[in-house]
């Protein structure tokens, strides 16, 4: 599962997500999808400007957790052998 870490980072700066799609001219709806972890996509070059506006790294913005379920299935499978 990708989580989407833009809230935290946004805390730091101290940034609303006003400022950032001001800054990046992402529409507000898109920061806000992203911001609360419910956007299905997005593209790179957003990623790209929210980056270059924020001064930082994609894996500070984007972060890749195993998927539960999957961890699961895989134990199980394991198990049986």
């Amino acid at each position: 599962m990708i989580k989407i870490m833009l809230s935290r980072k946004l805390g730091e700066l101290r940034w609303t997500q006003a400022d950032l799609a001001r800054k990046t001219g992402i529409r507000p709806a898109t920061i806000n999808e992203l911001y609360h972890e419910i956007a299905e996509r997005v593209s790179l070059e957003q990623l790209d400007s929210i980056c270059e506006v924020l001064d930082c790294d994609l894996s500070e913005i984007l972060v890749r957790v195993p998927n539960d379920e999957h961890l699961t299935e895989r134990t199980n499978e394991k198990m049986k052998v």
